[in-house]
């Protein structure tokens, strides 16, 4: 691993249903969208967890492990239980999502350098809660009692966990490519 200890998990299983076709392939910058969030993890060993199209994408790549979701329609929730079955239990978790193209190094490093002895660390920019996200292994214990489709969030906001927010200007922590004007 690293200095800091934890594992990276891409969320890459969308539907990318408002821009009508598999986002994360489409290029963003010359190359695609995808390949943004693999390049700035791999310090962290990531796996990616991710849709039909994603995972053959990836296949026979020796710079990730993909792990299939193959009910994408679950949600966010969803992938993030399969990274944490698959990640062992005693191992912190840092958390992209695929569709980040400008998350870096160093913010992931940012994030990871914040964690002490909090449970959730995130970042903020401009008062919005962004991402990669830090989560403990005590954090990742709560991942199972998710709701079905639902995000991050409420491990943000769960009263048992300690957070840490971590102010930034860094743009790659809340911009994301949701349509097709973004990717422009």
């Amino acid at each position: 691993m690293n200095q800091c200890q934890a594992r990276a998990v891409i969320l890459a299983a969308g539907t990318s249903s408002r821009v009508g076709k598999q986002k994360l392939l489409m290029e963003f910058r010359g190359r695609p969208l995808i390949e943004f969030a693999i390049a700035a993890a791999q310090r962290w060993n990531p796996i990616v967890v991710a849709g039909d199209q994603v995972e053959r994408y990836l296949a026979g790549r020796a710079d990730v492990v993909p792990v299939a979701n193959d009910r994408p329609e679950r949600g966010m929730s969803h992938s993030l239980a399969l990274a944490n079955r698959f990640v062992p239990s005693d191992v912190a978790m840092i958390v992209l999502l695929g569709d980040k193209p400008l998350v870096s190094q160093m913010l992931i490093e940012t994030i990871c350098n914040a964690a002490g002895t909090a449970d959730v660390v995130y970042p903020v920019r401009d008062g919005a809660p962004g991402h990669p996200v830090w989560l403990s292994t005590r954090a990742r214990g709560c991942i199972e009692a998710l709701p079905l489709g639902d995000t991050l969030r409420l491990l943000r906001a769960h009263p048992d966990l300690t957070r840490q927010a971590v102010k930034t200007q860094d743009s790659g922590a809340t911009f994301d490519v949701d349509t097709l004007g973004e990717f422009e």
